[in-house]
């Protein structure tokens, strides 16, 4: 065998893999023409490689972006370093069917690109070869775990039983309002509120008694608040609701009003009709106060204050507790 006649075999079976290859390749030269067009290419869209050559790439799919693209290959003729596009930066460059069926739930084919500069012997890069990674799988699979992600930041974000915030959710919100009520000087209050003899509810009824007591109060406050207040289950049997804008009177007014709607139903459960009542305390922000905590505290002092005067009360600690 002739030297030539083994560089033709050589070429031959580099053409083969070219073709073969499972990744797009495509070859561009300075007018964006395609001087390449592999197998991996001519099966998703459809064109052979005898006609993509010589058609530029923008005139032949025109839902390329001629300016994103041209932006990612004019430095790579220029500067002769490769450049990198990925999915999450843009779904994809061509607008290939996905017909893989482990991912038959995307229906475009999510794609990453490498484009690499193919310098001539003079050293002068006038053609570049764009390979086309088919990433819908890992593609899929991420969007897969961001959607869990999301579920389970939702899910956090309530209490199950009450559908009111969660109060690892509620507590930002309420240092944010404290750092704002802080600097502008305007009012705002917590009201904190205890369910009476709950305890007693729970072992006398069961918890499932408990539990419908404790979304009727949650109810309740969904019912008397303002949209722009915000309320979260406390914990057990206490809830918090902020109320923003609000100085003591408003905030008083509010919590007695709770309090006597609920005492005004009746709850039934199955052994019995309840009748329950509540403790409430009060804190609107002020002067001393130097902590979210700060407020915190005045308001659970109120609503302890407020227990152990009998309860069904509602309860702002007299300055001189302070």
């Amino acid at each position: 065998m002739t030297d030539t006649a083994k560089e033709l075999g050589d070429l031959h079976w580099l053409m083969a893999i070219l073709q073969n290859i499972d990744v797009g390749l495509v070859v561009l030269d300075r007018q964006y023409k395609i001087q390449l067009w592999n197998g991996f290419m001519e099966n998703h869209s459809g064109i052979s490689p005898q006609n993509a050559k010589d058609q530029c790439i923008f005139e032949l799919f025109d839902e390329v972006p001629r300016e994103w693209l041209m932006q990612k290959i004019e430095p790579v003729f220029e500067l002769k370093t490769r450049a990198f596009t990925i999915w999450e930066q843009r779904p994809y460059i061509f607008r290939f069917k996905n017909s893989r069926p482990i991912t038959g739930r995307a229906a475009i084919m999510y794609q990453n690109c490498s484009i690499i500069p193919l310098e001539s012997v003079d050293r002068v890069a006038n053609h570049i070869c764009m390979i086309i990674y088919d990433v819908t799988d890992i593609a899929i699979h991420q969007e897969d775990a961001r959607l869990a992600q999301q579920v389970v930041a939702e899910l956090s974000e309530f209490d199950h039983l009450t559908d009111l915030h969660s109060r690892s959710h509620w507590q930002p919100l309420f240092e944010r309002e404290f750092q704002r009520c802080t600097r502008t000087q305007r009012p705002s209050s917590l009201v904190i509120f205890n369910i009476d003899q709950f305890n007693d509810i729970n072992e006398r009824y069961g918890h499932h008694a408990g539990d419908q007591v404790l979304k009727v109060v949650a109810d309740c406050l969904r019912q008397t608040m303002r949209q722009t207040d915000s309320a979260c289950r406390y914990s057990s049997e206490y809830f918090a609701v902020l109320l923003v804008e609000s100085d003591q009177d408003t905030a008083l007014f509010f919590a007695e009003r709770v309090r006597k709607r609920l005492s005004s139903l009746t709850i039934p459960v199955t052994e019995a009709d309840l009748k329950i009542t509540l403790s409430c305390g009060i804190a609107t922000i002020n002067e001393r106060l130097q902590h979210p905590y700060e407020w915190e505290a005045e308001a659970e002092q109120a609503v302890k204050l407020a227990h152990d005067q009998g309860g069904n009360r509602c309860m702002i600690r007299p300055p001189n507790e302070r």
